[in-house]
Formats: C-alpha cells, sequence, structure tokens
C-alpha cells in the first residue's frame, strides 16, 4: 500500500495541477503515476539531438486563453514569450493565410473586395443551401462560407483529419466556421497568448517539483503488480484518473472511438524549410495535414542555421495501442459514454479528468481551467472540511 493521501494516474496537465495544488496549498502526499517514460503527456517537448531545436513530441502545442484564473496560475511555473501564431495553407501549389479572412479571400478570387463586398460574395455563395438544415459536415461548411472557399480550404482537409468523406460527418463538427472581413491572421482571439520561455517540459517539471510530490514513470495503473495499481489504491485512497475512461472500465461498455496522429521527422540540410512554425496541405493529393517545424517556435532562440527540424502529422483512426489523441464522439460514443458516466458515478473516491479521462477535446488552458475547479470544488473541502469525495467527472 501506498502512504500518498492521493493517487494521481496520468502527468499532463490536468494530473499534475490537482497534484500541484493539493501539495502546494494542502499539503498533501501526492503520489503521481504514468505509464510512459516522461511527465507532461502530450505537452511533452525535447531537443532533436542533431539540431539542438526543441521538438514538441506529440504536435504543436501553442498555449492561449482568455482565463485570467489560468493565466495566473500558469504563470507561477514559467514566463511566456510573445509567440502569435499564424497558420499558412497550400492549395494548388499556392500559399494562403488562415483562418479564412480578407487576405485569403482577396487572394483567392483575385480581387481587391471591401469587408462588405466579401462579406456580401460570401453570403451570397453561402445561398446555394440557405433555408436548408445540412446534416452532414460537407453541406454544413457549403452553407456556412460557400462551396468555393469550403473546397478549398476545409473540405479535404477535414477529410484526411478524420479519415472520412464529410458527406460521412456529422454538420455538429464545424458548427462554426470562422470567416474574418479583416486582414487579421491571427489564429486565436484569446487575451493571452505564447509559449513558455524555456520550453514545455521545463514548465511541466516546475508543476512537480514538490517535496509532496513523488512520480512514478513507466509504471501502469493496471499493473496489479506494482503497488499504485487500480486493485491496491481504489477504495483506499483518493485517486484522479486521466487516462482513457473505457481503459479505466476494461471496455465494459465497449471502446470509445479516437484520432491519433502519426509523426514522420526528418532533419534537413538547410536553416529554414518553410519560413514559418505551421503549414497546412488542403489538397487530397497530399496524404499529410500539415507540416511543422519547430525552429519558428522560439524565433528569439540562437538555433543553428546548418540544419532544421520538420514533422509531418498524418491523422488516422487509433487502434489499440496507439496513443488517442481526439475523441471522435460519434452517436455511439455518446450512447457508451452514458454508460461510462453511470459507472464513474458508482466508484469510490474517484474522479476523471482530462481529455481522455473525460472524452472532451480540451485544450491546455481548458484542461487547466477544469482541474483548478474539480480542485477547489471538489478536493480542497474533501481534505479540508471533510466532506464527502463524490465520484464522477464524466458527462455525457
Amino acid at each position: 500500500m501506498t502512504a500518498a493521501d492521493l493517487v494521481v494516474v496520468g502527468s499532463g496537465f490536468f494530473g499534475l495541477t490537482v497534484a500541484e495544488r493539493a501539495a502546494s496549498e494542502l499539503g498533501l502526499k501526492v503520489a503521481v503515476i504514468d505509464r510512459r517514460h516522461h511527465i507532461g503527456g502530450n505537452a511533452y517537448s525535447e531537443t532533436e539531438e542533431q539540431t539542438g531545436i526543441e521538438v514538441h513530441r506529440y504536435g504543436a502545442h501553442l498555449f492561449h486563453t482568455s482565463n485570467q484564473k489560468v493565466w495566473d496560475y500558469v504563470n507561477q511555473f514559467t514566463t511566456f514569450t510573445n509567440y502569435v501564431h499564424r497558420v499558412y495553407g497550400v492549395h494548388k501549389g499556392e500559399v494562403f493565410p488562415l483562418p479564412i479572412n480578407l487576405g485569403t479571400i482577396n487572394q483567392f478570387f483575385r480581387a481587391n473586395y471591401s469587408p462588405a463586398e466579401a462579406r456580401a460574395l460570401i453570403s451570397e455563395q453561402a445561398g446555394e443551401l440557405a433555408g436548408t438544415d445540412p446534416q452532414n459536415l460537407n453541406d454544413k461548411g457549403i452553407q456556412l462560407i460557400g462551396r468555393p472557399l469550403y473546397e478549398a480550404f476545409i473540405k479535404h482537409y477535414t477529410g484526411k483529419q478524420w479519415q472520412t468523406d464529410p458527406k460521412d460527418l456529422p454538420a455538429g463538427i464545424i458548427s462554426r466556421l470562422p470567416v474574418r472581413y479583416t486582414y487579421d491572421n491571427r489564429y486565436f482571439n484569446d487575451t493571452y497568448e505564447g509559449l513558455p520561455t524555456q520550453g514545455y517540459t521545463a514548465w511541466i517539471e516546475r508543476m512537480a517539483d514538490n517535496p509532496n510530490i513523488t512520480v512514478e514513470l513507466n509504471t501502469d495503473f493496471f499493473d496489479e503488480s506494482q503497488p499504485l495499481s487500480k486493485g491496491n489504491v481504489v477504495g483506499n485512497v483518493p485517486v484522479i484518473y486521466t487516462g482513457p475512461v473505457d481503459r479505466y472500465f476494461d471496455y465494459a461498455e465497449g471502446d470509445l472511438s479516437w484520432r491519433t496522429i502519426d509523426f514522420e521527422e526528418e532533419v534537413l540540410p538547410t536553416g529554414d524549410f518553410q519560413g514559418t512554425s505551421v503549414v497546412n496541405y488542403n489538397d487530397p493529393d497530399v496524404p499529410f495535414t500539415r507540416i511543422i517545424e519547430p525552429r519558428h517556435f522560439h524565433p528569439e532562440r540562437n538555433y543553428q542555421t546548418e540544419k532544421t527540424v520538420i514533422m509531418r502529422e498524418f491523422s488516422r483512426f487509433a487502434e489499440k495501442g496507439d496513443e488517442p489523441y481526439y475523441p471522435i464522439n460519434t452517436e455511439g460514443d455518446r450512447a457508451k459514454l452514458l454508460a461510462y458516466r453511470d459507472l464513474s458515478n458508482a466508484e469510490k473516491d474517484v474522479l476523471f479528468g482530462g481529455r481522455l479521462g473525460t472524452y472532451k477535446y480540451l485544450d491546455m488552458h481548458m484542461a487547466i481551467g477544469s482541474a483548478l475547479s474539480m480542485y477547489e470544488n471538489k478536493i480542497k473541502p474533501h481534505f479540508a472540511k471533510g466532506e464527502a469525495l463524490v465520484s464522477g467527472g464524466v458527462d455525457a
């Protein structure tokens, strides 16, 4: 058995935020376990050996938030650069700024439209399906921004992301498609944006750097031969579980479906491959969705100029053994999630959190905000005031 007051399964931002608060504010002994060889979940970054460039090992991680509470919290552990994320997309051999903005529209239509003229044009093109109630993503996209822009910048990219024809995807995936009628091509609209000055791993390590926190890596919660296993701790010590919710219950209600990402990493004998951090490839004849060039996340760093590293990103359905990234959330998934919600509520002193534990798409700032709420509303009242710890956290 463990001497810990709280066991946290998973060392991503959700788990570490809960662990840090419980250890720092309440003085609890917190045991954090992770089956991977590193902390930080998918936000983990490391130095690429040949170039010395910091690589986001699980794809581009861009920190942005308008939540003051989250911003104040994360600034305890890191400062942020003034990086502003901008994305470009390749369509038929030409590069366009994204998200779709006045610059994209004027370049695409070879025009000089004013904001009002561009708005009128998109409204006219979207009128093709005006008054209808599209049930699939393809028709919804056309209704929102018109066929020309949709087919150039959304249709094939989305199809590659989901490995599914947009005609077979639900319309709800894109309840809105942002179009800006200005030349603003900032990708995010949040109040705060930047990258951790010394990198994600340095930030994450500071969160875990507390004498009350122990971190056990290469440790599987479901391996009953180790002391911090599910069988040993559930019912004896409160648990924060941030792994896949279906795995927790041994897939009793069926497998939830996820997308995963494969990366093809290459070191190239040039100082700069594409001139920016992320370029989307919108056309169907290119198998990858985008190319990330990590050197551009930190232009303030004095990286070498003889070589650069790039990562091509391929999206596909996750199979057993893959790293799950994004919940697909079909109708079938939602039905299973209802059943898992009931199972999670019936556990003893187990709270489910994070992207995997709640089967929700959460950006980093959302995961941190959600963890702070769980700490304030459930963990602190339990340990500080003796209130009952009501299990759950899975919504459907």
